[in-house]
């Protein structure tokens, strides 16, 4: 059984969400919150194995309870639900250490799918959100040589890295699921889950969220390529 908390300042969208999620087999809402602050108390008394936090709340916002969840080591993964309309924290919040993120109106089988995602100990991360991800990224000020604010061990993790994994990091960060990174470069699934591992492992990257962050980053992958493909 996995067990989701949710958190969001307004009670018909977190209702709306029980509903749905109840309603699959295999998924129980063990609780929701009006705020960071309360899902924090609620989870420290009922941990989840998932919790679907709002970026923009009053008091203590998704942003703030990601980080003293993540520090704390608390149980569970955490997704960031925005509108990216309006949300200048995303980045932020992924680099905080979510495990991914929606968008409010993510269609429900695709919500189901996601919360399932991230319990297996992946990462949600899709085309259309990977276009505003690196929009964002390209919207800070860029460093004239990005090597030359690579830390030693990114300069490491970035020559250790094969020419295959190279490519499989490419299409991660382009949006593609292991099933269609298969497909698209003709590989069995094994074995793109063990480039998918080995990249994780040699980056020391969290998940998927973080190895896009980290292709980006040390320029492994162009964000004009990623914008090019990232659409939905």
């Amino acid at each position: 059984m996995i067990t989701v908390g949710l958190a969001d300042d307004d009670p018909l969208f977190t209702a709306g969400l029980s509903m749905i999620l109840d309603a699959q087999p295999g998924i129980r809402v063990g609780w929701q919150a009006g705020d960071g602050a309360e899902a924090l108390r609620r989870h420290d008394l009922d941990p989840v194995d998932v919790l679907l936090l709002d970026i923009q709340m009053p008091g203590t916002d998704g942003l703030t309870a990601t980080k003293r969840l993540v520090t704390s080591q608390a149980p569970g993964k955490v997704v960031i639900v925005t509108t990216f309309d309006t949300d200048d924290y995303v980045l932020t919040a992924i680099e905080a250490g979510a495990a991914g993120f929606l968008l409010k109106n993510t269609p429900p089988d695709e919500l189901v799918a996601a919360v399932r995602t991230v319990h297996r100990g992946d990462a949600v991360i899709s085309p259309g959100p990977t276009r505003r991800l690196v929009q964002r990224v390209r919207a800070r000020p860029a460093p004239a040589a990005p090597a030359q604010v690579l830390s030693a061990a990114e300069r490491r993790a970035v020559d250790t890295l094969t020419e295959r994994e190279r490519q499989v990091l490419t299409l991660i960060t382009q949006g593609l699921t292991n099933q269609e990174i298969c497909d698209r470069l003709w590989l069995s699934m094994p074995t793109v889950k063990t480039h998918v591992g080995n990249l994780i492992a040699k980056t020391h990257a969290r998940d998927r969220v973080q190895l896009v962050l980290f292709a980006l980053r040390t320029g492994l992958v162009g964000i004009g390529d990623a914008l090019q493909h990232a659409v939905r």
